[in-house]
């Protein structure tokens, strides 16, 4: 294992100061780099020598705020300037001033100790204000005391101007001072350990238009300067050294939420309902709790597949049953969604929760992974299922089974849920009276046997993701085969519409939660194959639902028609692309920005 596979990937939740979606390396910025050293002076003599070096410390810190503002007056930016106003007051402050001079003189210290004095007495005072907004403006004085701590130590201060392109800057906090001298096309976004919405590093790195994070505790100690870092500013997450399948999806986010528009926003809380009335139900894909206001903003009317790989993964121990539980309560307890499906841990592969040896396999994502894991490790299996159903007693909850193969996994995984229920019910603990079983399609194998598979479940989500690099034998993570990865071979449309089929007539819904529901140059050809639902990432929502809004199911079953004569991908390929490009120019042009 090479040492980038080997680091570890962990999750942070803060506070989305400035929204939208980053990945860039970290860059670790500390402006208070400093070893200060704390003294009494020798005697009274020096007194004068140490009121006068604090002063020039004072001019100093001035001066280079000063120069900072003439900086940025050549630029767009204009906010910051206010911001650094404010911190000229406070050096010029009285008050400030005097204070620190009366315990320079009066105790006999140096002036770093008394400036440190001066801090703790501003923050006892600070704390006694009810207003938090006033209360959070104490940071505004720390970043003053910290510019004439460095001044008075001589350091050098850290500018980074001179930084790489492209990076996350991740500081214990960042004053408007910091954030000024950063220009924008260096910087990707910001992660700080402290801070809220209304701190200055926020109002600042919403005007320069920057994600950002704050409030993450300890991230400026816990990530190194050569992690890959995702800054999701949108729902509060910070995703350090993500996985593959992560990284892609949140590159998948990204492109989204660049093409998501206002105007969108205004038909995704109507249902997608085609003009000759023919209703496909939408869902969001979610990984995190965080997601789900966004998720509901941008229309999803249900959680089609929560993703609980991180409950595992982004921990020193195993979850309990009150880690797990707590976690699907907050997401099927939520009254704008329809319902909640909650997929089972798909471990294993490369991704092992902790306390768990990870086994080295030739190819991982055909290994011990998802349901072969969970009917292996069935402790851990029935923790994670007792937790479902006493979540289903809040909230309508479905749950979904990965990677199924065939009917023995299927009956084995019904067997252990039912196992469950009734340890659940002996112990007189409130579940739901019923909860919908689902299997991903995701293996060609089980789309062989769909027809039998139907018989045991209540409904279907195929796994486009899987089912596409299984069925053409395709590593989706080389890049250099990318080129074959191809939603619309004729193929993959074959072993759709037999999904389709068996299910419909097997009388269960079937749904799709691969990356190819959210495409918008495959939405009529999903609507031409008469899924139930699609569900998606959360910002693909908007311009799917519109593509639906405007279009009818006879055209979509002729598109697909037509598409499946064709004999190879490309030709697929053309005949869509060009179709969907007259018919809907407007949606798919902004997909191209």
């Amino acid at each position: 294992m090479s040492t980038e596979q080997a680091k570890k990937t962990f999750v942070l939740k803060g506070i989305g100061v400035s929204p939208g979606i980053v990945i860039g390396k970290a860059y670790l910025f500390d402006p208070l780099d400093i070893q200060l050293s704390f003294f009494k002076l020798a005697d009274s003599s020096l007194i004068p020598r140490e009121i006068q070096r604090f002063k020039n410390a004072l001019k100093e810190s001035e001066r280079q705020l000063v120069e900072i503002q003439e900086n940025l007056k050549k630029t767009k930016v204009t906010e910051p300037l206010y911001i650094i106003d404010v911190h000229i007051l406070i050096l010029k402050d009285k008050k400030f001033v005097n204070r620190t001079i009366k315990y320079i003189r009066r105790l006999g210290i140096n002036a770093e100790w008394a400036i440190r004095m001066t801090l703790d007495r501003y923050k006892q005072i600070f704390e006694e204000v009810e207003d938090s907004y006033i209360r959070g403006r104490i940071s505004d004085v720390q970043h003053v005391i910290q510019r004439v701590l460095r001044c008075l130590s001589g350091k050098k201060r850290e500018t980074i101007w001179d930084i790489g392109e492209g990076v996350i800057v991740i500081a214990p906090d960042l004053s408007p001072a910091d954030t000024a001298q950063l220009k924008m096309e260096k910087v990707k976004g910001f992660a700080t350990d402290i801070g809220g919405r209304t701190s200055h590093t926020a109002i600042v790195a919403r005007a320069m238009e920057i994600p950002a994070v704050a409030g993450l505790d300890n991230i400026s100690r816990m990530v190194h300067p050569t992690d890959i870092v995702i800054v999701d500013g949108t729902s509060g997450l910070v995703i350090v050294n993500p996985y593959p399948d992560i990284l892609k999806r949140y590159e998948e986010k990204k492109l989204h939420y660049a093409a998501v528009k206002d105007e969108y926003l205004k038909y995704a809380k109507n249902p997608a309902t085609t003009r000759d009335n023919y209703t496909v139900q939408i869902g969001g894909n979610i990984e995190f709790i965080e997601e789900i206001p966004s998720a509901i903003a941008h229309g999803a009317e249900y959680i089609g597949l929560y993703r609980t790989e991180f409950i595992y993964i982004n921990r020193e121990s195993l979850p309990t049953e009150e880690d797990h539980f707590n976690n699907y309560r907050q997401v099927v307890g939520v009254k704008d969604l329809l319902w909640s499906t909650i997929r089972t841990f798909d471990l294993g592969g490369d991704k092992f929760p902790a306390n768990q040896k990870q086994v080295k396999e030739l190819n991982p994502q055909m290994g011990l992974r998802a349901i072969r894991f969970c009917l292996q490790e069935v402790d851990l299996f029935k923790t994670q299922l007792r937790a479902i159903w006493r979540a289903s007693a809040i909230g309508k909850t479905k749950i979904l089974f990965p990677m199924i193969s065939g009917i023995e996994e299927i009956r084995e995984a019904k067997k252990l849920l039912e196992e469950t229920r009734n340890e659940l019910l002996a112990e007189g603990v409130e579940i739901a009276p019923k909860m919908e079983i689902g299997a991903m399609i995701e293996v060609p194998s089980a789309v062989v046997i769909a027809d039998k598979l139907a018989r045991e479940v209540d409904f279907f989500s195929i796994g486009t993701n899987d089912l596409i690099q299984y069925a053409l034998a395709i590593d989706r993570a080389n890049e250099r085969l990318t080129y074959l990865y191809e939603p619309l071979h004729p193929a993959v449309l074959r072993l759709l519409k037999r999904v389709v089929d068996a299910a419909h007539v097997a009388k269960i819904r079937v749904a799709m939660c691969g990356e190819m529901a959210g495409d918008p140059m495959c939405c009529l050809i999903l609507l031409g194959l008469e899924l139930d639902e699609l569900s998606m990432n959360h910002l693909a929502i908007p311009r799917i639902k519109r593509i639906i809004q405007e279009s009818t199911i006879e055209e979509a079953k002729t598109l697909l028609k037509k598409a499946m004569s064709f004999n190879s991908s490309a030709e697929i390929r053309v005949y869509v692309q060009d179709y969907m490009m007259q018919r809907f120019p407007q949606e798919l042009h902004k997909e191209e920005d």
